[in-house]
């Protein structure tokens, strides 16, 4: 209950921030018109008593169209009533799912890190919330509809004990049907957690299947019987469980409801009865059989609001979940200013680290010192803990044990917004920005986006100015097939633009570069480096920069002034090519390997 009344807190707080007005509008014109309903079951009363008077007395027309008049008042008043009511919780329901997909992505990228973007529970409960978000339309009507549904049960409530005391039973039939209804519900949620894991496979599958990027390998490799196959199968799993929920859940609610149903035929003909034995009048078996009537639709309208407010409150309740994860990632309070540039360079002091959630240590106990202005490249085998070290220096992960110091100072001492401020960088999984060509690099240093020399610039740093007369209409040009007029570029090229971007900061104090020439061949990439080499050195002399580079190609590394050989979490080796060639360890093997294919 506590889980729904929150949810219900959010939802309405999400219409009353949007609009105070039109929220109390809605709940108002909603709760007239159900309001209504009540009063026209008593107005049909008086109808029948002053038509069909009893102990012989003469009927009261003036009374009658009285009675008749207000009765068609009512229903027109009702209907009208809820129709604009329609009209001001649709925008509002629109309003609130706009709402939370903002929040969603607030959400996703508003914390300091990105723990909980990869992880698996984090996926599955978002994967949920985007399936059912389109539940949320219903549910807000279901909330206004709430606050109109418990005022016509009041005066239902009072109606019928006006008729026979023992008719305020009634409305307590509807309890079975309530508590077997949220058991079902209860039970649809846990299968539908239990199934979001094969939901979120199956899309992806779908994505694979219907995106243009991997329909040349589905066709080569002839995987669209497999996919087909295994997206059948996920879909085939998830929704059988789901339906071995629904069909028992229906025998479920059926029982419960099946004891108001007894119920009701029962009040209705205690009240006949007593009718018929001339303690009443033919009004109070109107009003009794019309109000039974209501409070059938008012425990029916009941149970559906129960049904969809507790889906509901599943919803907001994962949504907090994800609100509460992010919440927990808090960093150390900065006490310092980063600094303008580096004097000595940035120490690993015994730093350990293992992902949250594991007990597998990627990092252990490393030491390590990256010299001011140097060029520093990693290598070392896949899982090593390469990139894992790039992770923790963008503040992306805190380390278990140990710390980063930057001259002396431990880097969460400094503003992580700041610090972030002062690094550059480039990755192998690098964002398409779908905008256009002169923002998609622009973005890299927000104060210059529409700065057209500042993007030229950081795509000659980059190497990458001939996409400029490449594109049909030079920075201007759209890019991404998103949109109509867009052009979609290959996966060098969007590479190209993304070391643009992560040239545009030209005084940074640390420049990152995790395997960001991937799609490159190893001659462009010898190029880019010797390009990255030269701006090192121009940063280095301006701010100390460090630039750190990480690769699978020693024939690059190679020119790097500082080499780190990392595997099994530890730093085994470091020192110049020569030094490490020299000491024939495990960089001369590497590195004798891969040069062995070129000769």
């Amino acid at each position: 209950m506590r889980e729904t009344i929150q949810g219900a807190r959010t939802l309405l707080g999400l219409a009353w921030r949007y609009s105070k007005p039109k929220t109390a509008l809605a709940v108002g014109l909603m709760t007239a018109n159900y309001a209504s309903a009540p009063l026209v079951a008593l107005s049909l009363s008086y109808l029948t008593n002053a038509a069909f008077p009893v102990g012989g007395a003469a009927p009261n027309v003036m009374g009658a169209t009285v009675a008749g008049a207000v009765t068609a008042l009512l229903v027109i008043f009702g209907l009208t009533l809820g129709h604009f009511a329609h009209i001001a919780y649709f925008e509002l329901s629109d309003t609130n799912i706009l709402e939370l997909d903002s929040d969603l992505i607030l959400l996703a990228n508003g914390s300091p890190g990105i723990e909980h973007q990869e992880r698996a529970d984090y996926t599955d409960r978002l994967t949920i919330i985007r399936e059912e978000m389109f539940q949320l339309q219903a549910s807000l009507e279901a909330l206004l509809t709430a606050f109109g549904l418990a005022v016509a049960m009041v005066e239902t409530g009072v109606l019928l004990a006006m008729v026979n005391p023992i008719l305020l039973f009634l409305p307590l039939l509807s309890l079975p049907p309530l508590l077997t209804g949220r058991w079902a519900q209860n039970r649809l949620d846990r299968a539908r957690d239990e199934s979001a894991g094969e939901i979120r496979l199956s899309r992806h599958l779908f994505r694979q299947a219907t995106s243009a990027g991997p329909a040349k390998e589905l066709r080569l490799f002839g995987l669209q019987g497999e996919l087909r196959r295994r997206h059948l199968e996920l879909w085939e799993n998830a929704t059988k469980r789901l339906w071995r929920i629904h069909r028992s859940n229906t025998v479920i609610r059926a029982l419960g409801q099946l004891v108001f149903s007894v119920g009701y035929v029962a009040s209705v003909l205690l009240v006949v009865q007593g009718v018929v034995s001339h303690h009443g009048k033919p009004g109070d078996v109107v009003l009794a059989i019309t109000l039974a009537a209501q409070v059938n639709a008012q425990v029916t309208i009941g149970l559906g609001l129960v049904y969809n407010l507790q889906g509901m409150a599943k919803i907001i309740g994962r949504y907090h979940w994800l609100k509460d994860l992010v919440a927990g990632d808090q960093r150390v309070k900065p006490d310092r200013s980063t600094p303008s540039r580096i004097a000595d360079g940035i120490v690993f002091d015994n730093v350990s680290f293992r992902y949250p959630g594991t007990d597998s240590v990627v990092l252990g106990g490393v030491n390590l010192k990256l010299p001011a202005g140097s060029t520093v490249a990693i290598v070392g085998e896949n899982g090593a803990g390469k990139t894992t070290l790039v992770k923790l220096l963008c503040r992306f992960y805190e380390p278990q044990e140990g710390q980063m110091l930057l001259d002396g100072v431990d880097i969460h001492r400094f503003d992580i917004n700041e610090w972030r401020e002062r690094i550059a960088s480039g990755f192998q999984d690098f964002a398409r920005f779908e905008l256009l060509a002169q923002r998609t690099v622009g973005v890299g240093d927000l104060p210059n986006l529409d700065s057209e020399p500042a993007v030229e610039e950081a795509l000659g740093r980059a190497h990458a100015e001939d996409m400029i007369d490449r594109l049909e209409q030079g920075l201007s040009t759209q890019l991404g097939k998103s949109y109509a007029d867009g052009t979609e570029l290959s996966g060098g090229q969007w590479q190209k633009l993304a070391l643009g971007r992560a040239m545009m900061r030209e005084h940074p104090l640390l420049l990152v570069l995790d395997e960001p020439t991937s799609a490159l061949d190893a001659q462009a990439e010898h190029e880019l480096f010797e390009r990255y080499a030269e701006n090192a050195k121009r940063v280095g002399v301006a701010t100390g920069a460090i630039t750190l580079f990480v690769s699978h190609r020693f024939s690059t590394v190679r020119m790097a002034d500082l080499i780190l050989v990392v595997a099994d979490g530890k730093v085994l080796e470091s020192g110049s090519h020569a030094e490490l060639m020299r000491l024939e360890g495990l960089y001369a093997e590497l590195y004798e390997l891969q040069a062995s294919a070129y000769r």
